[in-house]
Parts: structure tokens; sequence; C-alpha cells
């Protein structure tokens, strides 16, 4: 084991919540020189307010750190330069998609890229109906998910994130999402690529059975579940089998030194 990938929310907070021993076990990975990065399917804010998040628990890290979906979408869609996007994300996250040609805000056709996001209460059939309005117009349009987590855990309870409004565009349009974020492989590679290890040699630590465990693994990272967040003890009864589980993230640093441990000494 030489790198680390990072869920954050239900992993080093809930919502609004730091995770006691969080920013401890983190500053450990730090200290200790061990390449790592903060991957997450967080699209309701930007980079910029995920790192002064992260430093209001005590989690000291900065930008270059930080990989999300609209991060890896915009990087995608700036490449392509193949025609215009309309966006579905919350305002806070739209400063990621800067320079990425954007369909003013009530059209209905003329995107190339319909880009999805969580945007919480701000959905409403009205907002659902328009992006299934521009996908149906042109059967060149592609659908765009920045994730496809099902729900995440928020202060006032569960609450759906991207894929179920992905499923239900998926099904009315006819057309099958380009996935940017967990558990897709191209994200987990694009994550492999910034730490410059191999696949094998990088934990994946989330509290996602599905998400951050199954998709680390089909992307050939080990991956590591939490017993924070959303995690439920139902999850371990399932086909998919975590490389470990650790009751809290606090418990990194005891883990990975005997895991070391042992690995050298056969």
């Amino acid at each position: 084991m030489r790198g680390i990938l990072f869920d954050l929310d239900g992993v080093l907070y809930n919502s609004e919540e730091p995770i006691e021993g969080a920013a401890k076990a983190v500053g450990w990975v730090q200290a200790n020189g061990i390449p790592h990065l903060f991957v997450t399917n967080t699209t309701s804010r930007g980079c910029a307010a995920i790192v002064e998040k992260l430093g209001r628990f005590g989690v000291r890290t900065d930008q270059s750190r930080i990989l999300t979906p609209c991060i890896a979408a915009a990087e995608w869609l700036s490449a392509r330069k193949d025609g215009m996007s309309a966006l579905f994300v919350d305002p806070r996250a739209r400063g990621e998609f800067e320079g990425v040609p954007c369909l003013p805000e009530e059209s209905e056709t003329g995107a190339r890229y319909v880009v999805i996001g969580d945007m919480g209460d701000a959905w409403d059939f009205h907002t659902l109906n328009r992006a299934f309005r521009i996908l149906y117009s042109d059967s060149e349009t592609a659908l765009i998910a920045l994730g496809m987590t099902r729900f995440y855990q928020a202060q006032d309870g569960l609450r759906l994130d991207v894929a179920p409004f992905i499923a239900a565009l998926e099904h009315a349009a006819g057309k099958k999402a380009v996935v940017f974020g967990k558990p897709a492989v191209p994200f987990f590679n694009a994550a492999v690529a910034r730490l410059r290890l191999p696949a094998h040699e990088i934990v994946m630590i989330g509290d996602s059975i599905e998400t951050d465990v199954a998709g680390a693994q089909e992307s050939g990272l080990q991956g590591i579940l939490v017993r924070t967040g959303k995690f439920r003890q139902s999850d371990l009864d399932g086909d998919i089998r975590p490389d470990a589980v650790l009751d809290s993230i606090r418990d990194l640093p005891a883990w990975w030194e005997k895991r070391l441990s042992t690995d050298r000494n056969g």
C-alpha cells in the first residue's frame, strides 16, 4: 500500500459535523508523506468551498488534492469543443465549468450535452422536464452524469443524490448516461493517474459499499469500508467484499501500520 483516496461525506464528516478523529487521521497520513487525494461525488459546491469546509474541520489541504465529477466533466467538455452544454448543477458548482459554452437557462433545445449534478431542493417537475426535453429534442444530445450515487446521509436523514434523476432521464429519453464520478472506472483511473502509482497500491476509503468499494475494486484498487456515514450492517451481507472494514477513519493509522507490518513479515 502506497496511496490513499479519501471519500469525504460519511468518512471525514457527516454533512456539517466532523467525524471524530478524522482530522488526526488525515494529519497522520500527511505527516508520513503518504500520497493521497480527496475524491468525492459532491457536486453541490466547488473545490474552493470543499477546501474551506475541510479546513473548518481541521483538515488542511489545497485544491490540487481535490477531484470531483465537476472537474473531470469540465475538463472533458472543454477538450471536445463540439457544442453547448445545459448545466443542471448547484449554482455553487457552476464556477467549475468556466470556459464551457453553456445553453441559456430557459432554453429547451440546442445543447450537445445535458449535465446532471446534485441540485437538492432545486429539483422540481419543471426543471427535470426541461432536462428531458433538451435530451429528447436531438438524437445526438448526450446525457452526462456527475456521479451515480443513489443517496447520502444529510443532517435531516437520507437524501436522494444524482443517480435516481439520471435513471428517470435515461428511461424517458432512451439514452445511457456517460458517468463522471464514482463508481465509474474512468473517474478512478483519473485519480490513479494523479497519484502516479499502480492502481493495486492504492486504497479507496469510503462509506458506500457500491460507489466506493465496488467501484474501486473494479478499477483495480483496494476498497476499504468505514462503519460511518451511510454504512448499514446489511452492506456486509451482499456479494461485494471489502478488503477491510474499519469502525471509523480514526482507525486508519493503526490498521495501516499493522497491515504493512504483516506484509513485510509475510
